[in-house]
């Protein structure tokens, strides 16, 4: 199950998501917001990093106008690594290096189609483990 989450400037993008992962057979859940009328990111990269960091949801996107805001918010919870990624490449090392579990987008950063590509490469790519291991250990240990 995928988490979902926006505010109002990510909303557009946050329904096109949703297409593209119904499209591929994938579940997700929708944490809000539910259109386009101004509100506040913390409070839907909350929810949906809380379902991530619960097992509820095993990974989650998150998406604002730069997607620096929500980024930031989801960080905030315990568990939950969450990478600003404005390419399939910065998706993929994400994955791979520091097994983030949550992408956050900037819907007035990169289009539809470049999203799609990046959400693709985002729940495709599987972490390599072995010395990155470590390192997302040691990450962790600076939640405790």
């Amino acid at each position: 199950m995928i988490a979902l989450g926006s505010d109002h400037g990510g909303f557009a993008l946050k329904e096109k998501i949703k297409d593209y992962l119904d499209a591929h057979g994938l579940e997700h859940r929708d944490f809000g917001c539910a259109d386009e009328s101004s509100c506040d990111y913390p409070v839907y990269a909350k929810a949906a990093a809380e379902a991530v960091a619960s097992g509820q949801c095993s990974r989650g996107i998150v998406i604002c106008t730069t997607g620096i805001g929500i980024s930031i918010a989801a960080n905030k919870v315990k568990g939950v690594r969450c990478a600003l990624c404005t390419d399939p490449l910065m998706a993929e090392m994400c994955r791979r290096h520091n097994d983030a579990n949550m992408l956050a987008l900037g819907a007035g950063i990169v289009g539809a189609n470049l999203a799609e590509r990046i959400v693709e490469t985002f729940l495709t790519t599987e972490f390599e483990g072995g010395r990155h291991a470590r390192r997302v250990a040691l990450i962790s240990d600076m939640e405790k």
